[in-house]
């Protein structure tokens, strides 16, 4: 039988938490949806008192709602865990069915054992949001003798398009002649 020590919290604790060290928060991480190709969160712990005794990770898509738990085990990792390693797509082979990953942007949502709604109080873990990552999948392979090009103007691909430039010639040249015109004028008076 193990027993814990009381923890003594300082009145003005600020709120537990972590911090991501990987990947950088600062941008956006895509990542494929592909086998071999895994993704690793790290984090550190800030201003705990009280050390979770899990934590469970889930990517949420807003773009369809769902929530997917990251990590091996269906996203329940120990407390003290300071990363893991989710395989997309040995998820999506794996559950694909019920809930298949779709292309888009999602957030980790990061909770201890209390949830996403616990109060939050100095010294505790705090529910926590801050990372964002994107999921893709790579198109298939296609043959350069089957490839086609949807933006490109070749023949029946509808109307030829000028270039913008065309425009800018067209205004100047317009510009010479009225300002040309204006000047004869002026000549042909004073005669």
């Amino acid at each position: 039988m193990t027993t814990t020590a009381p923890v003594s919290i300082p009145a003005d604790a600020q709120v537990g938490g972590i911090s991501f060290t990987q990947p950088a928060t600062t941008t956006v991480s895509y990542y494929k949806i592909a086998p071999s190709i895994p993704i690793t969160f790290g984090w550190n712990f800030t201003s705990l008192y009280v050390q979770p005794s899990a934590l469970t990770l889930s990517a949420f898509c807003s773009s369809n709602q769902n929530r997917y738990p990251v990590g091996p085990t269906d996203g329940i990792i120990p407390g003290t865990a300071t990363s893991v390693v989710w395989e997309p797509w040995t998820y999506q082979e794996a559950n694909g069915q019920q809930t298949p990953l779709v292309q888009g942007t999602y957030t980790l949502q990061v909770q201890d054992e209390r949830g996403s709604t616990a109060a939050i109080r100095g010294g505790f873990f705090s529910y926590n949001a801050e990372m964002t990552f994107a999921l893709y999948t790579p198109q298939p392979y296609t043959p350069l003798s089957e490839w086609v090009c949807g933006q490109c103007n070749n023949a029946g691909a509808g109307p030829l398009q000028p270039h913008p430039a065309v425009f800018g010639l067209v205004a100047t040249i317009l510009v010479m002649l009225i300002s040309g015109w204006s000047l004869l004028r002026n000549i042909m008076d004073r005669r």
